[in-house]
């Protein structure tokens, strides 16, 4: 069973068209098992939330938890992994908001070996898009983009993405190419902590409302490009991924 860690992070964003635009944040995220995800005590609760909502769309049945919509996910495509385990890469609500622009899924089979890799994006017009990868953790998985998440970059080209199981640090890589050139590239790195309480109220001093400060971080990014006069990609519809659809 896995225990559940905190990941103290520091993202970057560097753009490389057709401006040089960086900057970075810090924030955290937890390491979870989806079928075991933790249970703290009642007064530590709205400061570390849960909610299968706030991952893919939603399953069929009563009882909707996130393992049954990654499940749902993975059928869809033709796979079974029932029975083994999932761990995740993903933020937690904290006072009722949360902002996941990315969740890492590692899907292993009931023999305990990596079978596939899903990274889930989200952007901040509330769409969402799950990404099937393979399980190679060494070298870059090759998927094309499908959701539009910044105003700045049309839905084309694609990504780079090099997502390596945690371990005592996380290093995980994405980068945007058109025209067989990097426009964009993130990273997200940082170091495991024990998810005790002391770490947990630690946190709500050193990132307070970390998912809404990572939102609102984006958007005033996304403002100061608009002012340097970066051309605005028009967005066409809401994408929202539904598990049932090919």
């Amino acid at each position: 069973m896995l225990t559940p860690a905190i990941y103290r992070t520091r993202i970057t964003h560097l753009r490389r068209a057709p401006v040089h635009h960086y900057f970075e944040h810090r924030g955290y995220s937890w390491y979870v098992d989806v079928d075991n995800l933790p249970e703290l005590p009642r007064w530590l609760r709205p400061f570390a939330r849960f909610e299968a909502r706030d991952h893919f769309s939603a399953a069929d049945g009563p009882n909707d938890t996130l393992r049954q919509r990654i499940d749902a996910f993975l059928a869809d495509r033709g796979i079974d992994l029932r029975g083994g385990r999932i761990t995740a890469l993903l933020q937690a609500r904290v006072l009722g908001y949360v902002f996941n622009p990315i969740s890492l899924y590692w899907c292993h089979d009931a023999e305990g070996a990596l079978r596939h890799i899903i990274a889930e994006v989200h952007n901040t017009y509330g769409g969402r898009h799950a990404y099937l990868l393979p399980p190679d953790t060494e070298h870059p998985a090759i998927v094309m983009k499908q959701l539009y998440v910044s105003p700045f970059n049309a839905v084309e080209g694609h990504y780079l993405v090099t997502a390596p199981r945690p371990d005592e640090n996380l290093d995980v890589r994405i980068s945007l190419h058109r025209d067989n050139q990097p426009a964009f590239v993130a990273t997200m790195r940082g170091t495991r902590r024990r998810a005790g309480v002391a770490e947990i109220l630690w946190l709500q001093m050193a990132a307070p409302i970390a998912p809404l400060m990572g939102s609102i971080g984006i958007r005033i990014q996304g403002i100061t490009l608009w002012l340097r006069r970066v051309p605005v990609e028009p967005r066409t519809s809401d994408r929202r991924e539904r598990v049932n659809q090919p």
